[in-house]
């Protein structure tokens, strides 16, 4: 029976005199690292899928060489037949998380081959049917029947946990997300304890169709869920909690700095979920499970193998499940970690999944991206453990019986008890809140810092931003450094949604920069103004404890390394924080090799955004003078990509009554005097405000017309400005079209 599983975790440490200033090498690297070599193609029954998985050891600053508690399996030939697969993610917690982590991935796929094949014997037996059929895949188990063997597998393996000698399970356990595909029938049945997730992503380009919209030339990927988060965001199972004696509390509510709601899950009509950790889970407090004896285990989930304390607080090992039979729309299965949800979406994860070709790199992508957002709004990182399946085709059903046998219809997912629930429904009602902002102690460590910077900081600007100029930065780029930032902004949060014009602008604007071995690209502490995209060579990750940052020469430890190859189409970033907001660094980066990155500055990305941004609301604007009424959108568009950037300050004369004009200006903001002279000579004014325009009255004559008032600027301000010669052109071309 083929199967991959994560490799031990080590116990080894760096050898006392290993000062923190020495580079890892490349076998220290791997060790933080378990990965598949390379992409995994395979074909189970009818499903051709490739797959690839990869593990990431977190950082704990408090316990730097403390063991990765994530683990993973994948067996093919799963109940001896091979067109079946099981694979699994176990996220485990507490001291002895690891070893709990490892029981499982050691027991479950195992327990639950045997009790299949078992319950499958049965079937055959009442069905008059010999061995013969079970090795020709001919039955398969009805879905009520395969859950409940698999609910008994999954409660097997806990008491089995619980009676094991080799570890101490009372306040330490496990999380498990698993798949079992069934390759003949194109069947996945899902099974979770906890609250590690399974994502599907299932091609749009179908949905599309039936409603008549174009679909682009690239599929576009819905993500949905497989799985539903078991923690005490959930209404049902906080009452069910409650119902062994739990109380249900955030850390600030246990030391009273939050109110205690004691009937918030009073009889209601179902809803509630999300709501009870909203605003405390924007600071990293989530509600947890309590004894009603003393403020133990504390456990931010409502199901865990292991966990016996909390067992007998509704804190069990029975899984949710779900069967479905999979589509030639589906795409792509992720199973993950909780580390990859903390601060992604369902959604954000499938995207950047969709970007790529190869899995591995799919992987690759999305656990730096995660490992990132972990630095940027926490003190540490989790360990974060990703197995990605590419769906390449799904063909017919084989074996006796048909999908309807089974109670599954692609668009039927049926969770639990087998109750249908839609796409849409279980999107909508699975997740807890996704992190968006820093800790306290995060927030309180940035305040500090800033506190304590000296006043000359070589990385900050000394310039503002309103006086940036973007076009200084711009240099061409060749095709072959387009598609190296490309493959590298494609994988970012931040870039997902701009637009082809953003893109070309943020191409001209990287900055390149060679480095050296040794060189110090970006210091802990310091404040941050650029954005890093790894060409080529290797970067080290180094924080330094907060015991040791009063000493000048203290580099810290190494958390992670950044490896960027354009043979290998691995392109890195870091430093995206710095595109946001002005903060100090949270970690150092070191070349370890001689490179190439590209750099981008916030001030230049902000340019871009907000230059996008305005042009957008000039169409609107544009739209309101009467020549360009009657324009379609997509002629609005070309319009304001003819509009041109001009700035004024205080007292500024924009246009003067009575000279031939040759422009119409748009106020993006700011404000203006408009000053306008009657017959008789008397003065009128008028207050001219963002989202205003002026001298559009030479549009509508010749070439001698005339401004018939004169603006002035009251205060430093943008316009943009589109000349009357473009604008003529433009509209006459339209015409002609």
């Amino acid at each position: 029976m083929g199967c991959s599983s994560s490799k031990p975790a080590g116990n080894k440490r760096p050898s006392s005199n290993s000062g923190f200033s020495r580079r890892m090498s490349k076998q220290e690297v791997n060790q933080r690292i378990d990965s598949i070599n390379e992409t995994c193609v395979k074909t189970f029954g009818g499903v051709s899928v490739r797959y690839a998985y990869l593990s990431q050891r977190g950082y704990y600053p408090d316990d730097p060489h403390k063991a990765n508690q994530d683990s993973y399996s994948i067996t093919h030939n799963f109940i001896g037949r091979e067109s079946d697969a099981f694979f699994g993610v176990y996220d485990g917690h507490g001291r002895d998380g690891d070893k709990c982590a490892h029981f499982v991935r050691d027991q479950l796929p195992p327990l639950t081959a045997s009790a299949v094949k078992k319950e499958l014997e049965n079937e055959m037996k009442r069905s008059n049917l010999d061995e013969s059929d079970y090795s020709k895949n001919a039955m398969d188990l009805p879905k009520d029947v395969l859950q409940s063997v698999l609910t008994k597998a999954h409660v097997e393996c806990n008491k089995k946990m619980h009676a094991c000698q080799d570890l101490d399970d009372s306040l330490s356990g496990t999380t498990s997300i698993s798949v079992y595909l069934h390759g003949n029938r194109n069947k996945i049945t899902v099974s979770n304890v906890g609250d590690s997730r399974a994502v599907i992503g299932r091609s749009t380009d179908s949905m599309l169709k039936k409603e008549g919209a174009s679909s682009s030339s690239s599929s576009t990927l819905k993500a949905f869920a497989l799985s539903r988060d078991q923690t005490p965001y959930r209404r049902d199972e906080r009452i069910r909690c409650r119902k062994s004696g739990a109380r249900v509390l955030s850390l600030d509510q246990i030391e009273g700095l939050e109110p205690i709601n004691e009937d918030e899950d009073e009889e209601g009509d179902g809803e509630g979920d999300i709501v009870l950790g909203e605003e405390i889970d924007e600071g990293g407090d989530p509600p947890r499970i309590w004894s009603p004896h003393g403020d133990y285990p504390g456990t931010a989930f409502t199901r865990s193998i292991g966990d016996a304390i909390a067992e007998e607080l509704g804190v069990y090992a029975e899984p949710e499940m779900l069967s479905r039979e999979l589509t030639k729309e589906d795409k792509i299965i992720v199973l993950a970690s909780d580390g990859v949800f903390e601060f992604l979406t369902n959604q954000s994860v499938i995207d950047i999944c969709a970007k790529f070709t190869d899995p591995l790199e799919a992987c690759r992508a999305v656990v730096a991206e995660s490992y990132e957002l972990w630095l940027q709004y926490e003190m540490r990182t989790d360990d974060i453990t990703m197995i990605c399946i590419f769906i390449d085709d799904v063909g017919s059903p084989q074996g006796q019986g048909s999908t309807k046998d089974l109670g599954l219809t692609p668009s039927n997912l049926s969770v639990g008890s087998g109750d249908g629930a839609d796409d849409d429904d279980l999107i909508s009602n699975t997740a807890r809140p996704v992190r968006s902002t820093m800790t306290a102690e995060k927030s309180r460590a940035i305040m500090l810092a800033k506190m304590n910077m000296l006043r000359s900081v070589r990385d900050v600007a000394q310039f503002e931003e309103e006086d940036f100029d973007l076009e200084s930065l711009f240099t061409e780029k060749t095709a072959e450094e387009k598609e190296s930032i490309d493959e590298a902004i494609r994988a970012s949060v931040m870039f997902q949604n701009i637009t082809d014009d953003q893109r070309e602008l943020i191409y001209k604007a990287m900055e390149p920069m060679p480095v050296k071995e040794g060189q110090m690209i970006i210091k802990q502490g310091t404040v941050g103004d650029r954005f890093y995209i790894v060409d080529e060579g290797r970067f080290e990750v180094r924080i330094v404890p907060e015991n040791q940052k009063a000493e000048e020469d203290a580099v810290g430890n190494c958390v992670h390394v950044y490896e960027g190859s354009r043979e290998n189409h691995s392109h890195p970033s870091f430093g995206e924080l710095a595109l946001m907001y002005s903060a100090p660094r949270a970690a150092s980066i070191i070349a370890q090799s001689d490179g190439l990155l590209w750099a981008l500055h916030r001030y230049a990305f902000n340019k871009v955004i907000a230059e996008q941004s305005s042009r957008m609301e000039a169409e609107k604007v544009l739209k309101k003078i009467d020549l360009f009424k009657t324009l379609s959108s997509d002629s609005l568009k070309k319009l304001s990509s003819s509009l041109c950037e001009a700035k004024f300050s205080r007292g500024d004369v924009i246009i003067n009554e009575g000279e031939v004009g040759d422009s119409v200006f748009i106020m993006p903001g700011g404000s203006c005097k408009s000053v306008r002279t009657s017959k008789n000579g008397k003065e009128s004014e008028v207050e001219l405000k963002e989202g205003g325009f002026f001298g559009e009255e030479v549009l509508k004559g010749g070439l001698e017309s005339k401004y018939l008032t004169t603006v002035t600027a009251t205060n430093k301000m943008t316009c943009w400005m589109l000349q009357k010669s473009e604008a003529k052109s433009l509209i006459s071309s339209l015409r002609k079209e």
